[in-house]
């Protein structure tokens, strides 16, 4: 029997705790390092994580036998897991307990990984697409 072929590509975006800027040059290298590697542990292939000091954009082509939930959990998880014992242990290190999480055709992903990339430059410029921002339920 053939491996079934999807095409699921997921947008999420989650921020530190009380947006606090806790994503400093420092971490971030290694933070995103820890995402990308938990990503491939659960199936998904990242196609880009980019973010701002106080909050991530991750973009995956999905695996279909990973729960979303289960995703963000185990990237938070797996991430500050890593800031706090590693790279930071004096300082305390938290995410902030909602995400968001966008399905994306296959013709967009172009332009979402490009928006991604440039998230610092987007957001000093006030330059952003409010609906790709969106952590939680207002």
């Amino acid at each position: 029997m053939s491996a079934p072929y999807t095409q699921l590509y997921l947008h999420c975006v989650w921020a530190t705790f009380n947006r606090l800027p806790l994503i400093t040059p420092a971490v971030e290298p290694r933070l995103y390092a820890a995402i990308a590697t938990k990503c491939r542990e659960l199936k998904c292939h990242v196609l880009a994580i980019g973010g701002d000091a106080d909050h991530v954009h991750l973009f995956v082509r999905f695996s279909p036998t990973t729960e979303i939930a289960t995703l963000i959990k185990e990237v938070k998880g797996a991430s500050s897991h890593l800031v706090n014992h590693e790279i930071t242990p004096a300082d305390a290190f938290k995410w902030q307990g909602g995400y968001g999480a966008f399905t994306v055709s296959k013709r967009s992903m172009e332009t979402v990984i490009e928006y991604i990339k440039n998230q610092k430059t987007r957001h000093a410029n006030r330059q952003l697409i409010e609906e790709l921002e969106k952590c939680e339920e207002m």
